[in-house]
């Protein structure tokens, strides 16, 4: 069911979900209650993932519990402020935008690693940089790829970090040519080609990619690791309790916190789900503001 969902355009899914949703309504029964994702990593590793949580939160919450996929991130944080899917793994960046853009809504749960995320930049072993704990500058006159322009690992913080290593200029001046490439698998495979000498990537996704056998470290290596930064988290809209019941959030908060079975979490590349609220995701507003990416 999921890969046919895949095949499907976004509208045409939701689409489908709203007929039976309304009709539910009427009916006195609970609606599906729906989620999605950004993407942002390949497509088969989303489908293992969220497929898996589906499954999970329908035994824990007793209702129908429908995965959707999303083409970009952009479109993530718009089925959410719509109202078109009711929680959301949302980047740092991304559940900001959405948040802000649908109030009420609530960061409820994050990884164990997301208090504390890294990005990578890695480049191809061509260029004959290598790994050093200071802001390696010789990346500038190189040509870099950021991954989707919402990420938060592969765009918002590191370009914070660039325009801190190289200041009055924008990553357009310092880099040859700038890409994006819309994932974070996508930006490994591209630099480890060599279509881009250097690029950003969430440290956890490159774990991912090498334990399964997609990097190539003869051919991409990681050459600066930044500070640490908050960013995904389960973010779920301020009407949920409305329309599944009173206390339906707090009961979709303790089902998250409680995944324990290693084979939801090791798509996740988590170790688990802890609390989380809003605020512990101020920094990345005040950056996204600073950067000119958020008004």
């Amino acid at each position: 069911m999921l890969r046919r969902t895949l095949g499907q355009s976004l509208l045409a899914g939701l689409a489908c979900l709203a007929l039976p949703q309304a009709a539910g309504a009427q009916g006195g029964a609970k609606p599906a209650f729906v989620f999605t994702g950004i993407p942002d990593q390949d497509e088969s590793r989303l489908v293992e993932r969220f497929g898996k949580v589906a499954t999970y939160l329908e035994g824990k919450l007793g209702v129908p519990v429908t995965y959707i996929p999303v083409k970009n991130y952009p479109a993530a944080v718009t089925a959410f402020t719509n109202g078109q899917v009711q929680l959301a793994w949302f980047g740092g960046f991304t559940g900001v935008q959405a948040r802000k853009a649908s109030p009420g809504s609530q960061a409820i749960a994050q990884g164990a690693e997301d208090a504390a995320f890294k990005t990578y930049l890695i480049a191809n072993t061509k260029t004959g940089l290598t790994r050093t704990a200071d802001f390696p500058k010789a990346i500038a006159g190189k040509t870099f790829t950021f991954g989707s322009r919402a990420s938060t690992s592969g765009r918002l913080m590191p370009e914070y970090f660039i325009r801190e290593a190289f200041p009055g200029k924008t990553p357009d001046a310092v880099f040859a040519r700038v890409g994006f490439s819309g994932d974070h698998s996508r930006t490994i495979q591209l630099v480890q080609s060599g279509a881009f000498e250097v690029g950003a990537v969430d440290y956890s996704v490159w774990d991912l990619d090498s334990k399964a056998g997609k990097v190539d470290q003869k051919e991409v290596g990681i050459i600066w690791e930044s500070p640490p930064f908050p960013d995904y988290q389960w973010t779920v809209r301020g009407d949920v309790d409305a329309i599944y019941g009173a206390g339906f959030t707090e009961r979709l908060k303790a089902a998250l916190i409680g995944i324990t079975d290693p084979a939801i979490l090791a798509p996740f590349a988590r170790s688990k789900f802890i609390p989380v609220t809003n605020a512990a995701y101020e920094p990345v507003e005040r950056v996204a503001k600073s950067t000119g990416l958020l008004d």
